[in-house]
């Protein structure tokens, strides 16, 4: 053993020589130092710690928005007016500055743990102020553009709290080492307390942790509702061109409940299916239209519009990244993708029996369907060829007149058009939809304008409403359904309505782990643009039990409490075993020099040479053997004294 003793001694020092050579540019042993830290550096200790908070919360709300980052670049879109995916550096600096945070807070740990004196150098200084200032400007900038994304962190936390809750009990538990080491070594009983108490305080509250934890899957087997229905929402834009049939069709092959679409009305009253008010972004208008490349996209005629591609943009911006995946055939079918028509896609409609919703846009004012758009639509619903069966129809107006209609196949052509024949000319426009839908569609509308009108010329129709309002309120107004966003409707809301026989459907749903949480939340239904990625969630992703859920959580407390205890006496061992002794192995010097470990002084020299000289006195061994017990030789190698 004493043959390799040096060995291990340059080891050692080649370890510290890295961490203080890395942290603050202390690569010499002379340069490195046993006193306490100063309160200067110690602050930046906090700093640190402070932006390691920081950004470790910034980089979960990125992490979990992945759901909406589609929303974001759109959002991004309308503001530039050019398609970027501005997540790519957003995610790249996050990740970047986390695992620099992260490993700066490492190293300062790996001092403390080794009591060396914390002296972050100044260019590691610079980097964590640089860090702490962007974070800081992410957050307000989110906060202020796109602040209703938040609301993603308390409802993930549904789906991660259990485990984050987990994680978090083994960090604390792991730093008991640390903890213990400091609280052996200081001689200040005033900082041994407060340590003390601040860990125990930290160790308590996670101990305790879980009865705040809420999670819709934390619930009996025997009570989840059967799987949410799937919209496909603009189709499946992951695997093609948004709005387009192909990508409709692929929502198909995906076993989707419903389409969902955006549709515009042409210049000569053609409904066709675009999200954009203008046609930049998604057809090649800008090659062939150049100088009308900003116009409004109902600024055109259906030829026109027809005449466009709209296939070649997704295969160069990759909007989902999934280009790459795809077979050679598969990309010359999505190069040649033109501009869709709602007929096209309800026809598509009516050979698969699927409910097709879509949002319609107002034209601009002076358009020549501006007070006809609405008639227009229902004329092309109502000539589509719909089979001859009875078919459920959905109107969603908002107050801003966008119109939603979701429509479930159908009715015969005679009936539609002596319906729209005989009564439409004779009613006015309200009127006219509203008695059309009386007698053969299921009607949702959603706005208090006009409600009364249309619930006296046609009491039977279904009442929507994209307002969340009490259970009481919308049975008074006679509403049976709701369509929200997913962050406007708690577990405990769906439950309510649920329970009130308010059907409720949230858009958009994209990620696995939040399908899984509104799915044991008890939704009906959800709007998604990744039906191919939901396709493959049979089940909630995880579903426990109260009494699973307790038996782990007990668990893992009795088994962090145990580790933390061996811990604390594995690290205060010497002094345990004085105490115990009576003091009849150990003199002073000797306790003294075991509870200053790896911590120096100006008398730990002295106090070693008492130790040793007393021992050898006493027979007790030769003083060789003393400098190797506890790794005192150590400390004679390095020379502690400057």
């Amino acid at each position: 053993m004493v043959k390799h003793q040096p060995l291990q001694v340059y080891e050692r020092q080649l370890c510290l020589s890295c961490l203080t050579g890395i942290y603050g540019c202390r690569w010499k042993r002379y340069q490195r130092s046993h006193d306490d830290t100063t309160k200067w550096e110690f602050l930046w200790s906090l700093i640190l710690f402070f932006t390691f908070s920081l950004l470790l919360v910034w980089f979960y709300f990125w992490w979990e928005a992945h759901n909406d980052y589609n929303e974001f670049n759109w959002f991004l879109y309308n503001r530039s007016g050019e398609w970027i995916d501005g997540t790519v550096p957003i995610l790249a600096t996050t990740a970047a500055g986390f695992t620099y945070i992260a490993f700066l807070m490492i190293l300062a740990l790996c001092h403390i743990a080794v009591g060396q004196q914390l002296n972050l150098h100044w260019l590691h200084k610079i980097g964590v102020s640089t860090a702490l200032l962007t974070t800081a400007i992410g957050f307000i900038s989110v906060n202020q553009t796109w602040g209703e994304e938040w609301a993603v962190i308390p409802i993930s936390l549904q789906a991660t709290g259990p485990f984050l809750h987990l994680g978090a009990l083994v960090a604390v538990t792991a730093l008991a080492w640390l903890v213990a080491g400091q609280v052996a070594r200081s001689e200040k009983t005033m900082f041994q307390v407060v340590v003390l108490l601040l860990y125990l305080s930290v160790l308590l509250g996670l101990y305790m942790a879980p009865l705040s934890i809420t999670s819709p899957c934390i619930m009996e087997h025997a009570n989840l509702t059967p799987r949410p229905d799937i919209i496909g929402h603009q189709g499946a834009p992951m695997l093609a061109p948004e709005n387009t049939i192909l990508s409709f069709q692929r929502a198909l092959q995906m076993n989707v409940s419903g389409l969902e679409a955006d549709v515009a009305i042409s210049l000569d009253g053609v409904p066709f299916l675009m999200r954009d008010r203008t046609l930049r972004r998604t057809t090649d208008v800008e090659k062939v239209f150049p100088a009308r490349q900003q116009d409004d996209a109902s600024s055109f005629n259906w030829t026109d519009l027809h005449s466009l591609n709209a296939g070649q943009w997704f295969l160069k911006e990759d909007p989902f990244w999934t280009v790459q995946s795809m077979a050679q055939r598969e990309v010359m079918l999505v190069g040649n993708q033109s501009v869709c028509s709602l007929e096209q896609l309800l026809r598509l409609a009516t050979i698969h029996n699927h409910t097709v919703v879509f949002d319609l846009r107002r034209p601009p004012h002076g358009h020549p369907c501006y007070h006809s758009w609405i008639n227009d639509t229902l004329g092309v619903i109502l000539l589509s060829g719909i089979p001859q069966h009875l078919v459920a129809f959905a109107l969603v107006l908002s107050p801003s007149f966008s119109l939603s209609v979701s429509v479930s196949l159908a009715l015969s052509r005679f009936l539609f058009l002596f319906l729209s024949r005989s009564l439409c000319h004779a009613l006015t426009r309200s009127v006219c939809v509203s008695v059309c839908m009386c007698v053969c569609w299921q009607v949702m509308w959603t706005p208090d304008l006009d409600r009364e009108q249309v619930r006296q010329v046609a009491p039977g129709l279904q009442q929507t409403s994209v307002e969340k309002l009490p259970p009481q309120v919308l049975h008074q107004q006679g509403i049976s359904r709701l369509l929200l966003r997913y962050s406007q409707a708690s577990p405990d809301d769906i439950r309510e309505f649920s329970r009130s026989n308010v059907s409720v459907t949230l858009y958009t749903v994209n990620e696995p782990w939040l399908f899984s949480v509104l799915w044991c939340s008890g939704v009906s239904s959800v709007s998604s643009e990744a039906p191919n990625i939901l396709r493959k969630v049979p089940y909630p992703i995880w579903l426990m039990s109260p009494d699973e859920y307790c038996l782990i959580w007990v668990a893992a407390d009795l088994i962090s409490f145990t580790v933390v205890i061996g811990i604390f006496v594995f690290q205060n061992y010497h002094i345990i075993r004085w105490r115990l002794s009576g003091m009849h192995s150990y003199n002073p010097e000797q306790i003294m020099l075991s509870a200053a470990v790896r911590r120096s002084s100006r008398d730990l020299n002295i106090m070693k040479e008492k130790l040793i000289f007393s021992e050898v006195s006493n027979g007790v061994g030769s003083a060789e053997d003393l400098y190797m017990e506890n790794g005192f030789d150590y400390y004679n190698n390095e020379g502690i004294s400057h």
